[in-house]
């Protein structure tokens, strides 16, 4: 059965080109290492909630946009071993220091579906 990593990220909508390029990087690193797919989107129609909503979850600056993505794998098995790759990475180094997003807002999950995979 597929297994699925879920992320939200506030990016600064200043550096949302920058993002997207770090995003296809790193797609190609990940599918490279055997993740089916990786889908990244940014947020067109989103409405801060009453109580919860999207940019409420990462508590979202005006100057910032919602990105929502997920990987997918075989297993979660296989995604453990795809994410220790990665991680392992040295291609990686390059966004070390300059992260175009805040990561202590971000946040994912590990998801196994029940429909549509």
């Amino acid at each position: 059965m597929a297994y699925v990593d879920g992320f939200v990220v506030p990016v600064p909508k200043a550096r949302l080109e920058d993002y997207k390029e770090m995003a296809r990087f790193a797609a190609g690193i990940w599918k490279e290492y055997g993740a089916r797919q990786s889908v990244e989107c940014v947020a067109d129609d989103v409405t801060v909630g009453e109580l919860t909503s999207f940019p409420r979850s990462v508590q979202l600056k005006d100057d910032e946009v919602v990105v929502f993505s997920w990987i997918v794998y075989d297993s979660r098995e296989q995604r453990d071993a795809v994410n220790a790759k990665v991680m392992a990475d040295p291609r990686f180094k390059q966004w070390e220091n300059n992260m175009p997003f805040d990561g202590k807002r971000m946040f994912w999950g590990g998801f196994v579906p029940f429909i549509g995979l």
